[in-house]
């Protein structure tokens, strides 16, 4: 009835018990979902062994149990927790105890229950402690959901008469009716799941997982523990460490072959203010510190292409298919609050980072949530404000968690940036032909065959093929951007051709005049003057035919590569003389690789070029930047002597985050009056060698460092 205050109604609220029905299907986005969260609360009452049993009886049908060795619940708990849909319980009682073990539990919203209504029609639990006799629990969700009031809604619990299926203390759930079909398929999904509930990033060795679910017509059963695969423990990539609280990352990157060969250890660090600048959302993010508290965090990362995933196969005697599956199981980044996962739970929503869409934009380099398996360690105590959504399905969105995100793409791009450096060797194909293999229809089919395998539906094969679609458009748009390059380097081979026909017609005309010139007799006066001028005329000569000589093969329509090699250090000198004017203009200091000959098996014209358009764009943005000018070449050989690494650094303003994605592609420039070709030709050029130009994300000086790598002459 309303209650009448001061002339005004209190209407109060109320809930159907179709609540429990409504909630269950809502708030619990899948069957599988919905049995981790019940597995979870065994973790959270200290259970050291769960199994998950799918059985039938005559009397019952086909069930489904989940039982525990936990701390079990006495009667008051119960009824003043269990009982209590939403119950703060949790939250008030945020450590579980048996004996000597203690746990931070991982729910505490209290909804727990409503996974049970979701899969079944009825209930039936069992649970004993330590200090009462076992309890039996029995629910039926269709007959509450049929009441017409809350007031008549009951579970019933009475002393369990018979002996109790634990040998101490625990819990068993068993739920009866159930609404799906759990079919092989279904199972495997479940299996896959449970793998990633403890993360083998944590401490937690004493909570162990086993599934027991029918595997034939006949209703043979078998028992599995849930283990990850072993090589998910090796990793060839792989980016650990820690963030401070103030948003200081300290990683330490590893690249571990996953056959013979040499690995490579390298330290990264990043500070909150470097990440700020370099977001795009960087308004919306917290000024002095992230908010989001200290995690720490390991994410893996493999090539996933037929031949690395057969070198996997043999090496850790698995069949090949199960390769790309396994990781497909544990794909992405997934969250650990206390030692169990928080996020994602469902497949839909791996990507919780946005990791495809951000590779889809930069085609070759990026990682995919298909080729990592991340964890991230977080405590409910240290990171309190990194909220999930009511349907376990998310995050809240507030700044402490944009902040959390941020600082973990930026982790995943050193991983990137390292992984490439790593990865690449001698015949790697990483030019035009990349764009077309990352948009081969045998990925899509592969990915269809798993979810087809994986009883997927329609709709989510709809979502692979939107996804595989949104990756064509981006490749055909930077296809036709190649396309109008290339065109221009036809014409580029035209002018060529003609530039160095004009400089030998010229140099031949002008080098005749100074050997006439050195022949005649000159007054003594003038002798010394007119000898110096002479000589610095027949050097400049001398310096045009080698310029010819350098690029008359890349005019020539026989041109082919490997007929030629050059010295890098003669190149070095080579462009430095060309840009002396500027150099000199601009009072920028260079510092030189020490002087010796790194013989590299490049074409001299080719690698003058890369050569050329890295100087130059140097040269203009240290005229940009504030302080000293200064560009630093250094080279160091790498792959065991195979191959030697460029670094080119410049004190300018630098290349931001987001302009570092594009400024290989044809067009794009920041220079005034520049046609954006310069770094597209050096890249093209450098990848024929089966080699990669890329920016470093912090320039050793202060502004931009481009490194790039080539095949020495062995």
């Amino acid at each position: 009835m309303p209650k009448q205050t001061f002339g005004q109604d209190q209407i109060p609220f109320r809930m159907h018990p179709r609540v429990f029905e409504a909630l269950g299907a809502d708030l619990v986005t899948n069957d599988v979902v919905a049995i981790i969260e019940l597995v979870k609360n065994s973790y959270d009452a200290v259970a050291t062994r769960v199994d998950v049993a799918f059985g039938h009886s005559d009397s019952s049908g086909r069930y489904l149990d989940i039982k525990d060795n936990g701390i079990g619940m006495d009667r008051k708990t119960i009824e003043d927790a269990w009982c209590v849909v939403a119950t703060p319980y949790r939250k008030k009682n945020p450590v579980a105890v048996k004996g000597k073990k203690t746990r931070r539990v991982a729910g505490e919203k209290g909804l727990g229950r409503l996974s049970a209504a979701r899969l079944g029609g009825r209930l039936r639990m069992l649970t004993k402690s330590e200090s009462e006799p076992c309890w039996l629990v029995t629910v039926d969700w269709s007959v509450l959901a049929g009441e017409e009031s809350l007031d008549n809604c009951f579970v019933t619990c009475r002393a369990y008469q018979k002996e109790p299926p634990f040998a101490d203390t625990g819990t068993r759930v068993r739920i009866l009716d159930l609404d799906a079909d759990w079919g092989p398929d279904q199972i495997a999904d479940l299996h896959e799941n449970l793998t990633r509930l403890i993360s083998p990033f944590s401490k937690v060795e004493d909570f162990r997982i086993h599934l027991t679910a029918p595997y034939s017509e006949r209703e043979e059963t078998i028992t599995t523990e849930i283990i990850a695969p072993e090589f998910l423990s090796h990793p060839p990539y792989a980016i650990r460490g820690h963030v401070t609280d103030q948003g200081e990352v300290k990683a330490r990157y590893e690249f571990n072959p996953v056959a013979a060969g040499h690995g490579r250890k390298v330290s990264l660090q990043r500070e909150w203010s470097e990440i700020q600048r370099n977001s795009e959302i960087k308004g919306k993010l917290n000024q002095d510190s992230p908010g989001c508290g200290p995690f720490s965090f390991e994410i893996r990362a493999w090539d996933i292409g037929s031949e690395n995933t057969r070198e996997i196969a043999e090496h850790f005697d698995i069949a090949k298919g199960n390769v790309r599956k396994a990781i497909r199981a544990h794909k992405g980044i997934s969250v650990y609050r206390d030692g169990v996962l928080a996020l994602p739970k469902s497949e839909e929503n791996r990507d919780w980072l946005g990791l495809d869409l951000r590779r889809i934009s930069r085609v070759g380099t990026r990682l995919g949530t298909s080729q990592i398996v991340g964890y991230v360690a977080i405590t409910a105590n240290e990171n309190g404000d990194i909220k999930d959504t009511s349907d376990r399905e998310g995050l809240a969105r507030n700044a402490a968690v944009l902040a959390f995100q941020e600082i973990l793409k930026s982790i995943v791009t050193d991983l990137e940036t390292q992984r490439d450096e790593d990865r690449l060797k001698p015949g790697d194909e990483v030019k035009l032909q990349a764009l077309l293999d990352d948009v081969s229809a045998q990925e899509l089919v592969d990915d269809l065959s798993v979810l087809a395998d994986e009883g997927g539906s329609a709709q989510e094969a709809l979502v692979q093929a939107r996804n595989f679609g949104a990756r064509l458009e981006l490749v055909r748009d930077a296809l036709k951007k190649r396309l109008v390059y290339y065109s221009r380097l036809a014409t580029v081979g035209t002018i060529a051709q003609m530039i160095v026909h004009e400089i030998r017609n010229r140099t031949t005309a002008i080098g005749r005049f100074l050997r006439s010139s050195r022949a005649k007799k000159w007054d003594a006066e003038e002798d010394q003057e007119f000898q110096d001028q002479l000589g610095l005329a027949e050097a400049s000569v001398q310096s045009l035919e080698r310029l010819a000589d350098t690029f008359a093969p890349l005019a020539s329509r026989s041109f082919r590569r490997g007929k030629r090699d050059a010295v890098l250090e003669q190149s070095v000198a080579r462009c430095i003389s060309l840009l002396a004017d500027q150099i000199k203009k601009g009072h920028v200091r260079m510092d030189l690789p020490q002087p010796r000959e790194t013989h590299v098996a490049v074409d001299p014209g080719e690698l003058d070029t890369v050569m050329l358009n890295l100087l130059d764009n140097a040269l203009y943005w240290v005229q940009k930047g504030d302080g000293e000018q200064q560009i630093e070449f250094r080279c160091r050989t790498i792959q065991n002597g195979q191959r030697v690494r460029v670094t080119i650094s410049d004190s300018g303003v630098g290349v931001a985050s987001k302009d570092a994605e594009k400024i290989f592609l044809p067009g794009v420039t920041r220079k005034t009056g520049g046609i954006g070709m310069g770094l597209t030709v050096a890249a093209e050029l450098v990848s024929e060698y089966g080699g990669r130009l890329g920016i470093e994300p912090t320039g050793k000086l202060g502004g931009a460092t481009f490194t790039f790598d080539l095949p020495l002459k062995i």
